[in-house]
C-alpha cells in the first residue's frame, strides 16, 4: 500500500573518527574548566600539533560550535556557495517521522526498514546498545539474513533473496511486515577467551577485562514470505554518525588507490602475508591493483565541471558498513531516502521489496478482504491495488505492484501510482536532502594545546595506530559524481582542504564472531 511518500537516511558506513563536540572538560576535582586559555591557540600550531588539526574537516568543512548541538551545524562551503537555504530544508527531511499521508513527509511502506532517520542516527550519531529488536527510536541496528557457506556462524554468503538485503520489520495496513519483530532474539554473550590466544588481562596491572558480542535468531514463521527462506545466518550491522562524509566523499580516487599500494608494500617489505590483512576481493595482490570487488559501477551523472559521467563508469568504493558504495550521492544517504521508509522519486519509480513477500501478501486472505472492503476510493492509498475489486483481481495486482521491485519494471508504477498520485518525493525535496547530507560539517578540535592531549597523540603514533588510522587527507578538486536528475544543481563541495578523519578506507580482513 503507499503512494505519495518520502524518504529517510540509512546506514553509512565507514566510521569517522572526526572530532567530537561536547561541553568543555572540567579539572580533576571537578571545580571548574581545565582548558582557560584553548581560544589563545585556535588556529596555531601547539606542541606536536599543526595549525591544520584545529579544523579537522578543512576551513570548509570545520563549524567554530563545539556546543551541544554542533553535529547538525551546516560546513561553511554551505553557507560561501549560498546553499543554507536548501540545508536547512534537507534537514527537516532526516529529522520528521514519516507517514502514509502527512505531505512532504508521506508514503511510509508498504514495507519499511524505519519511519524516521532519527531511528536509527539519534543525536546525529550512532543507535544504543539493545536487548530486543523493535524499529523504533534508538535502534541502529540493521539485520543482515545471508546463506553462510561454511557453517552455521560463517560471515560470508548471499544475501537470501527473499526479504530485502536491508530487512524490513514495519508495514503499513494491511500488509504483515516481511519479518516479524517480535520472531527475532537478540543475546548477549561474553566472550571467555580471545581467538587469537591472547590473555583477557592487562600487563601492566593484571587487572581483566570483559568483551560481550551478540548473537541472532529469527524463528522461521517469523517470515512472512512465500517461500519462507531456510539455510540461514544472522548478523546485526551498527548505524554510525551522519557527519563528515561529504568530506570523505571529497578524497580523491588515486589517493585511496596510492594507500592500499603503500599498505601492501609495506606488508610485503615487514615479511607478512598480506592476504592476511586486506581482503582480496578488493586489491589484487598479484597485480598490486584493485580487485574488481573494489569498484562500483556508477549510474548517469555529471560532475561540477560539466562533464558527463556514463552508467557503468568504476568508482573506488568507500562507504556503507561493508563498503558496497562509491560515492556519497548514491551511498548511504541517497540510498536510505528511498528504502528505509520506501519512498520513489524521479529515478526509482518503483518499490524497495521483493517477489516472495509480494507473493505471501496476495496469498493473503485478511489482506485481500481488507483492501476490497477499503480500497474502491480513488483517494485511497490501497486504490491502485484494489481494480475491479474482485479477489482475483485485487491478489493479482497486490503481487503485481508488491513484486515489481526493479527498475526495468519502473513503468508499471508510473502507470499505476505516478498518475494521478504524482512522485512521492519531488526532485527539489532530493536535492535539499543531500545538499544537507553532503554539508554536514565537523566540530572544530579542543583542547590541543593540554600536555594530556598532545601525550595522546603521541601514543597513538608511538603504538603504530596511524598505519591503519591514516590521520590527514587532502581533497585537491573535489570533482564529485552526481546523480543525472541533479544535474546543473551545485553541492557543497570542499575543494583543496586538508582534512582529518583517522580512516584508511581500505576493506581490511577481520575476525568476527557472528
Amino acid at each position: 500500500m503507499k503512494r505519495n511518500k518520502f524518504f529517510l537516511l540509512g546506514i553509512l558506513g565507514l566510521s569517522v573518527a572526526f572530532s567530537a563536540c561536547s561541553d568543555d572538560p572540567v579539572d580533576d576535582s571537578g571545580s571548574g574548566n581545565k582548558y582557560t586559555d584553548d581560544y589563545a591557540y585556535i588556529g596555531q600550531a601547539v606542541g606536536n600539533f599543526s595549525a591544520d588539526e584545529w579544523y579537522p574537516g578543512g576551513k570548509l568543512g570545520t563549524t567554530e560550535n563545539v556546543t551541544a548541538g554542533c553535529y547538525e551545524d551546516p560546513a561553511p562551503a554551505v553557507e560561501e556557495q549560498g546553499l543554507s537555504d536548501q540545508f536547512n530544508s534537507g534537514e527537516y527531511f532526516f529529522e520528521h517521522t514519516y507517514t502514509e499521508n502527512t505531505k512532504p513527509f508521506n508514503g511510509l511502506g508498504p514495507a519499511a526498514v524505519r519511519k524516521s532517520c532519527l531511528d536509527c542516527h539519534p543525536g546525529y550519531g550512532h543507535g544504543k546498545r539493545q536487548t530486543s529488536y523493535q524499529a523504533s527510536w534508538g535502534n541502529g541496528y540493521l539485520l543482515v539474513v545471508y546463506h553462510p557457506t561454511d557453517g552455521a556462524n560463517s560471515n560470508d554468503g548471499a544475501y537470501i533473496s527473499e526479504v530485502t538485503g536491508m530487512p524490513q520489520t514495519i508495514a503499513t495496513t494491511p500488509f504483515l511486515p516481511p519479518i516479524d519483530e517480535s520472531g527475532i532474539h537478540i543475546t548477549w554473550e561474553t566472550v571467555t577467551a580471545m581467538p587469537s590466544g591472547l590473555s583477557m588481562t592487562f600487563p601492566d596491572g593484571g587487572d581483566t577485562y570483559s568483551l560481550i558480542y551478540p548473537t541472532i535468531t529469527i524463528d522461521e514463521d517469523a517470515f512472512n514470505t512465500s517461500p519462507k527462506p531456510s539455510n540461514l545466518a544472522f548478523r546485526l550491522e551498527s548505524t554510525i554518525g551522519v557527519i563528515g562524509t561529504g568530506l570523505i566523499d571529497a578524497i580523491p580516487e588515486d589517493s585511496i588507490k596510492a594507500e592500499y599500494k603503500r599498505q601492501y608494500e609495506s606488508h610485503v617489505a615487514a615479511g607478512r602475508d598480506p592476504e592476511v590483512y586486506m581482503n582480496t576481493n578488493f586489491w589484487d595482490m598479484s597485480s598490486n591493483d584493485f580487485a574488481s570487488g573494489a569498484l562500483y559501477s556508477i549510474a548517469d551523472g555529471y560532475r561540477p565541471d560539466g562533464s558527463f559521467v556514463a552508467s557503468g563508469t568504476k568508482m573506488v568504493k568507500r562507504f556503507t558498513y561493508a563498503m558496497t558504495r562509491a560515492s556519497l550521492q548514491d551511498g548511504p544517504g541517497a540510498n536510505a531516502i528511498w528504502n528505509i521508509t520506501n519512498v520513489t522519486r524521479a529515478d526509482r519509480h518503483y518499490l524497495y521489496t521483493t517477489d516472495a513477500w509480494a507473493k505471501a501478501m496476495s496469498e493473503n486472505d485478511d489482506v485481500i478482504d481488507y483492501i476490497i472492503a477499503n480500497g474502491s476510493s480513488e483517494s485511497s492509498t490501497l486504490h491502485p491495488y484494489y481494480g475491479d475489486g474482485t479477489r482475483e483481481n485485487v491478489s493479482y495486482l497486490v503481487n503485481l505492484l508488491l513484486g515489481a521491485n526493479t527498475a526495468a519494471e519502473s513503468s508499471i508504477y508510473e502507470q499505476y501510482f505516478v498518475e494521478p498520485y504524482g512522485e512521492e518525493m519531488t526532485t527539489s525535496n532530493y536535492y535539499d536532502f543531500i545538499v544537507w547530507h553532503r554539508g554536514l560539517a565537523i566540530p572544530r578540535a579542543r583542547n590541543l594545546n593540554d600536555e594530556d592531549v598532545q601525550r595522546g597523540k603521541e601514543l597513538f603514533y608511538e603504538m603504530g595506530c596511524t598505519s591503519c588510522h591514516r590521520p590527514m587527507w587532502t581533497t585537491t578538486t573535489d570533482n564529485y559524481w552526481t546523480p543525472a536528475i541533479l544535474k546543473d544543481m551545485p553541492l557543497p563541495r570542499y575543494q583543496n582542504q586538508k582534512i582529518f578523519p583517522y580512516s584508511d578506507f581500505i576493506h581490511h580482513k577481520l575476525d568476527m564472531i557472528n
